[in-house]
């Protein structure tokens, strides 16, 4: 079922306020203590194309968006390599609360806020979804029932799986976390070879 961008919207605003008060989620508490904000996601509520990372950080908690510190302004610039802009792609995480230190979401934190980014996926229906790192890869392709054997991201990287969504099928195209070309400059050129793999959806 196809829905309004006014439905989408007001969809999207109900999964705003749940998030606000997860209290069952053991990220609450830390949120709360930091002045942090669930982060929601971004972008247009009919992209085709949906990028999913892992879990928000310091930057994200503080703003309320996803991919606003550095990581985002290498995925800016990823966007920018296929004449993409934020506002033409939605972009969220599996986990919408930050994880003390920056830590790796926990396989119980994920399993909670799994729901929420089923019901956005469904919500936008998109194309193509591209994953930002490994928890996203493998949730993902797990949810979808991708045909493949779910390997290292080394070996996933930049190619394309057909996956079953409700609304019907959809290309994952898993790729490194943006984070990656901070810590290592050589793989700033992966990322950008692997981008442009989205390009014939654009």
């Amino acid at each position: 079922m196809s829905l309004s961008t006014e439905q989408k919207f007001e969809k999207m605003k109900e999964i705003r306020d749940k998030l606000l008060n997860f209290k069952k989620s053991p990220l609450y508490k830390y949120r709360l203590e930091n002045k942090y904000f669930p982060v929601v996601g971004e972008g247009s509520h009919n992209a085709r194309i949906m990028f999913i990372g892992e879990a928000p950080g310091k930057n994200e908690a503080e703003t309320a968006r996803p991919f606003c510190g550095k990581s985002g302004k290498v995925l800016d610039e990823m966007l920018e390599s296929i004449n993409l802009n934020r506002s033409d792609v939605y972009i969220t995480n599996i986990v919408k609360d930050r994880p003390p230190e920056n830590r790796d979401p926990s396989p119980e934190e994920i399993k909670l806020y799994a729901p929420f980014l089923n019901e956005q996926i469904d919500i936008i229906q998109p194309r193509v979804i591209a994953t930002l790192g490994r928890f996203s890869m493998v949730y993902i392709l797990e949810l979808l029932k991708c045909d493949t054997p779910i390997l290292s991201i080394g070996q996933m990287h930049g190619k394309e799986y057909s996956g079953q969504a409700s609304f019907g099928l959809v290309t994952v195209v898993p790729l490194y976390h943006p984070a990656v070309a901070l810590y290592n400059g050589g793989n700033k050129g992966t990322l950008l070879e692997d981008f442009q793999v989205l390009k014939k959806y654009v």
